[in-house]
């Protein structure tokens, strides 16, 4: 390969390289539908009255926060959330090294945050094969 062809290769390689990088940027800039939202609620144990109660929900930069969760060290997640109408729809999962992860499901609709997250335990001696735990949430604006 001559020097030309070879800067030609280069030059189309580092503008595709660019222009990637460009795109990725762009496609985590885009704020979610939630972000700058925060709520207060309650949660528990499905079937179960509140043993949580003044939980902080966050929606910030893409990400869902549960300061309740917070004890137990679980990380912010990335949400997806898709708005149909008057009501959005959202999905996160959101992980400790210790206890295992939480998968969230929840409804945005006149105000009201509420749905259910799942905590899948992580296996221990003691506990080998965990069940999963379903648990509720309702929370509402925090002003």
């Amino acid at each position: 390969m001559n020097a030309s062809r070879m800067f030609e290769v280069l030059s189309h390689s580092a503008a595709m390289f660019a222009l990637c990088a460009m795109a990725g940027a762009f496609a985590t800039a885009a704020p979610g539908p939630l972000d700058g939202k925060a709520f207060v609620g309650e949660a528990g144990e499905k079937g179960k009255p509140a043993d949580e109660k003044n939980d902080i929900i966050t929606f910030a930069d893409g990400k869902f926060h549960s300061s309740a969760c917070d004890q137990w060290a679980f990380s912010k997640g990335d949400y997806t959330a898709k708005t149909d109408g008057d009501a959005t729809v959202f999905e996160v999962e959101t992980v400790s090294d210790k206890e295992g992860r939480l998968k969230w499901t929840g409804t945005l609709k006149g105000g009201v945050l509420e749905g259910s997250f799942v905590h899948y335990r992580k296996p221990a001696w003691y506990r080998p094969n965990p069940e999963p735990i379903e648990h509720w949430f309702k929370a509402v604006p925090k002003s």
